[in-house]
């Protein structure tokens, strides 16, 4: 692979521990210097890459396991493969991009699986592919767009988050309804398509999904949907 990033450093978990590898990565923690590494031979390692807490960018070469990128804050982590259950999870803030599948989590540039999404707090997530039910259950803020189709319960018991769906929607849940889609939230969508690097995607067939805001106080004819 052609290097994207200058002056990297090499982590090769065939010749390092995880254990290492993850000091490594977060000695960078509390300090404003864009640090950048490459992990080689991950081979589905699980909680890869986690506790960041500076801009540093980290790519890593295959698949993750589960827990890639938890708890992330400021930094940039690209995986070059599949990532397993709970990727980026508790993230507060930086980037972190799947280019292959992800299971039950977020982020993914291929299909994420159940509640991708689930209680979001504030974090943007991109799947350029399908997202299986009960996706961003319990979402409190933040934004998803899915450029191909919804499982069942989508946006269950959601809260101020927002869902942007260009393909098919199985089912909603409750509380989660369509939503108009106008200019400022086109604008919102296609800011967000460009992050994500979705080139020739617009907003065109997205439909909007949100909170009929109905379960924020406690009424005894809603007590079967609580």
């Amino acid at each position: 692979m052609t290097d994207r990033w200058s002056n990297e450093a090499v982590i090769d978990l065939t010749q390092e521990s995880l254990r290492a590898a993850n000091t490594r990565l977060q000695s960078q923690n509390g300090t404003s210097e864009g640090a950048q590494f490459r992990v080689l031979n991950p081979g589905g390692a699980h909680a890869l890459a986690c506790g960041l807490d500076s801009p540093v960018r980290v790519e890593i070469d295959g698949h993750a396991g589960y827990f890639c990128a938890g708890m992330n804050k400021r930094a940039i982590v690209e995986i070059n493969g599949n990532a397993g259950q709970g990727v980026a999870e508790n993230m507060m803030s930086g980037t972190v991009r799947v280019r292959g599948d992800a299971s039950q989590s977020a982020g993914a540039n291929g299909n994420a699986a159940a509640r991708c999404g689930i209680s979001l707090k504030g974090a943007d997530i991109v799947v350029k592919g399908n997202v299986g039910h009960m996706s961003m259950f319990m979402a409190q803020a933040g934004r998803l767009v899915v450029l191909g189709d919804a499982g069942d319960a989508l946006g269950d018991s959601i809260y101020e988050a927002r869902m942007y769906v260009r393909g098919s929607v199985e089912g909603l849940g409750a509380d989660c309804a369509e939503k108009p889609l106008d200019a400022e939230h086109r604008r919102e969508l296609e800011e967000l398509l460009g992050i994500a690097g979705c080139e020739g995607v617009d907003s065109t067939g997205f439909k909007r999904y949100g909170s009929s805001r109905q379960l924020y106080n406690f009424k005894v004819e809603n007590v079967g949907q609580y």
